[in-house]
């Protein structure tokens, strides 16, 4: 469905007001400017007046200079910068009800009758009491003579739609907040510096991250480096507790570790409430075990740096969302905020969302801490079950004992996240009771017998390590059947998880193909996607996909600002993919390009010279600097050094130009923390599931499974992670291209173009809809992977 007319829009807009506002308030995160950034442009995209209220509410009770109108370029080279660039401040004043009369005869004064309010649960509570005393502070204005009736009638009806902004993720209602992921990666940065030294030196370490009343940075950083111990104010230890963690360390180190990582948040408690301090963990280690042990507060630092690919896509498609939702408003219209659900776009009340917040730290103050992780969401909730399967090893006498033998291989190019997903499996597996196999190189491996049992310790510390240290190659198993089936006879293998990209997928379909003639391949399979090309059809996420998505991101980052104090220059930039344009797409939205080439979306000389004269137009408006993305397969004749060539010669006068191929930078690095944690998180699902196909299909001393769904794919739909039959998912596969036939990230390309200046229409069919805050989701809604 095409974006209807402006006209049309307005005539949604309540009482005639045709100005949008937008602030940031309370703590600052990164993202925050790409948010801000997305409301300025799609605003003036539809034909709305916005402004900034810089200084937050501050800003909006002192008025004058403060709330200005935005224009195109105030907004620009804002992308890639932290914190807020419009300020943010803690108003005192606002909460008192003078302060909103003035804030109120301010917006009167501009016309604004429209509210974008970025920020935490207490900005977003004041944006709604403010909504809602609106009708009041205008009959008051009148009373005062500050504003004329006409005035009243005009502006009658303040809408609101927030957005939340909180490296903390403690907001119920979205699975993700606009600077979480952003510090993640400053603490797994710090995490695997001081992995280094600690390891030179057999240290231990104690790590103190933000997060008063929400343990979210704590625990999913404990995950994403496999932390020794996580201390979090959701889940307090019991009585014993030091003896425990000590016994840990103790024998972690008995194990040939050679360091320990203790995580803790800064609101950490036990049962009785009282605090647990970094220097008391510190001085607990050093008495009762005598290691060198050393605390690192990480504090702002935190908040501070530029802001991940992943935040800067969140808030982009928040911003047009907000703007999307406050031009279809009534004024029955209760306020949004506008929130992520697995991938997809919602619209909940605010107030509910605010409710259930506050419902969680009620919960922990009255001690009922199994009720506070249950409202936090599924997502926190299976992030700590994951984290205590990972973390603690049971006893051996406690484990089960199935006498099932699984293999995990890795199969196709190499990436980040891999071995996080490696690691999952093997301890998920020894824990349900399986004797785990390591395949080395893949398919490859397998047939000449490059197999070898893999314990608990072996996998120690693979988390944060890039590439695949199983080793993998592209080799499919077709002409090797044989041999493979040999080798899972020798070694009396009864199931298998492959973790790979598209040539994983071919994989598992030709050894379904092959149970026909080789009982050996009646064994349960299931592929865990893992490619930067995020190609795999039946998942919309690839494990790897988010590392060369920040790698290109970074990369484009300090090429547009190697420009700055030059002339106007013109960047083309090759990435990686094949013929899927999802780096491409994706990797210019975050980095703000001005044009992405793909395959998928076909394009001819017409086109080419239509955005160069584009760009010549914004070079001449005072834009300094253009991206364009070109994935490498996008055409065979319109190559990168055509395209090159082609804006060097027609930019002439007005920008030069200069060309840069990323090639495997893609591919190597440290994993993001999205990477490790999906990674992780999907393979001790696709674990469970193993363990629990291999007890169904257990007859007569024997594995047998044949049917369709004994052999299937585990991939992110959505909402959900969802197991799909392979042989089902080969209509939705165009083998030739090694692409999905449908993909959910072109729904993206138009926004790219839109905030990049383009007139194009825009799907809104996939907008968010106005949904309710639900305390449990359904079974499989563990949506959020970070």
């Amino acid at each position: 469905m095409a974006l209807p007319d402006n006209k049309k829009f307005f005539e949604n807009l309540s009482g005639g007001g045709k100005a949008i506002a937008v602030l940031t308030s309370g703590g600052d995160a990164q993202g925050m400017n790409a948010a801000v950034r997305a409301v300025v442009r799609m605003g003036i995209y539809v034909g709305a007046k916005v402004y900034f209220i810089h200084e937050g509410y501050q800003g909006m009770v002192d008025g004058g200079e403060n709330i200005k109108e935005a224009s195109w370029e105030s907004v620009s080279s804002m992308l890639q910068v932290g914190g807020t660039v419009i300020g943010s401040a803690r108003c005192k004043e606002f909460r008192a009800r003078d302060g909103r009369l003035k804030a109120a005869h301010n917006l009167v004064q501009h016309g604004i009758t429209n509210l974008c309010v970025i920020g935490g649960d207490g900005s977003l509570t004041g944006a709604n009491l403010f909504r809602e005393e609106w009708s009041g502070l205008l009959a008051e204005l009148v009373e005062q003579g500050l504003i004329d009736e006409e005035a009243a009638q005009r502006y009658s009806a303040l809408h609101i739609v927030g957005m939340v902004g909180s490296i903390d993720n403690d907001f119920c209602g979205t699975d993700m907040t606009i600077g979480t992921d952003s510090a993640l990666h400053r603490i797994i940065e710090v995490v695997d510096a001081i992995m280094t030294t600690a390891q030179s030196h057999q240290r231990t370490f104690v790590l103190e991250v933000m997060g008063r009343h929400c343990g979210y940075l704590a625990l999913v950083s404990a995950l994403a480096c496999g932390a020794d111990w996580v201390l979090i104010p959701e889940m307090p230890p019991e009585d014993g507790w030091e003896d425990k963690m000590c016994q840990k360390l103790s024998a972690n180190r008995a194990g040939m570790k050679r360091l320990n990582i203790i995580i803790i948040a800064e609101g950490a408690i036990d049962f009785k409430n009282k605090p647990i301090t970094a220097g008391y963990v510190k001085d607990l280690v050093v008495r009762c075990l005598g290691f060198d042990t050393r605390v690192t507060i990480l504090g702002h630092v935190q908040r501070g740096g530029t802001p991940s690919a992943f935040d800067r896509i969140l808030a982009s498609r928040m911003g047009v969302e907000a703007v999307m939702a406050l031009l279809e408003t009534t004024a029955n219209t209760p306020a949004y905020v506008v929130s992520l659900c697995g991938n997809q776009s919602v619209r909940l009340p605010l107030m509910e969302c605010v409710q259930m917040t506050q419902e969680v730290q009620k919960a922990m103050d009255e001690k009922r801490f199994e009720e506070a992780v249950k409202l936090r969401g599924r997502s926190f909730e299976n992030n700590l079950k994951t984290y205590k399967l990972l973390a603690h090893r049971k006893p051996e006498s406690d484990l089960p004992v199935s006498n099932f033998n699984v293999a995990v291989l890795n199969v196709g190019a190499p990436a980040a996240g891999m071995n996080a997903a490696v690691r999952s499996a093997v301890r998920v597996g020894i824990s349900e009771g399986h004797k785990m196999f390591a395949v080395n190189d893949g398919f490859e491996g397998f047939y000449k017998g490059q197999i070898r049992e893999i314990k608990w310790a072996d996998v120690g510390g693979w988390t944060g390590q890039g590439g695949s240290l199983l080793g993998t190659k592209r080799t499919l198993p077709a002409k090797h059947v044989e041999k493979i089936a040999e080798q899972m006879r020798i070694h009396n293998i009864n199931a298998l998880l492959v973790i790979g990209g598209f040539e994983a997928y071919l994989g598992l379909l030709e050894l379904l193909a092959a149970r026909g003639i080789y009982d050996e391949f009646c064994v349960p399979m299931v592929m865990v996607p893992a490619t930067v090309s995020n190609n795999v059809p039946g998942s919309e996420f690839s494990i790897g996909a988010d590392t060369a998505l920040n790698a290109i991101t970074d990369t484009c980052d300090r090429i547009k600002q190697s420009a700055s104090g030059t002339k106007r220059r013109v960047f083309i930039i090759e990435t990686m993919g094949g013929y899927c344009g999802y780096l491409a797409s994706v990797g210019g939205l975050a980095a703000g390009a001005d044009a992405a080439y793909i395959y998928e979306e076909p394009f001819d000389i017409r086109d080419l010279q239509a955005n160069v004269e584009h760009l010549t137009d914004k070079m001449k408006t005072g834009i300094q600097r253009g991206l364009v993305l070109r994935n490498e397969n996008s055409n065979d004749n319109y190559t990168t050094d055509f395209i090159y060539q082609l804006y060097s010669e027609e930019g002439k006068g007005v920008f030069d130009c200069r060309k840069n191929v990323l090639g495997h930078m893609q591919q190597g690095g440290a994993p993001s923390p999205f990477d490790r944690n999906f990674g992780t998180k999907i393979a001790a699902k696709a674990m469970q599931w193993i363990t629990k196909k291999l007890t169904e299909t257990y007859r007569q001393g024997r594995v047998f499974a044949n049917t369709e769904d004994s052999c299937c794919l585990l991939g992110m739909r959505r909402r959900a992670l969802v197991f799909q039959p392979v042989v089902q998912l080969k209509d939705e596969t165009d083998f030739v291209h090694r692409i999905p036939k449908e993909q959910w990230w072109l729904k993206l390309r138009p926004l790219m173009k839109i905030l990049a200046k383009y007139k194009t229409t825009f799907d809104v069919s996939d907008s968010g809809q106005l949904e309710h805050v639900v305390r449990i989701r359904p079974k499989d809604l563990d949506a959020s992977t970070v």
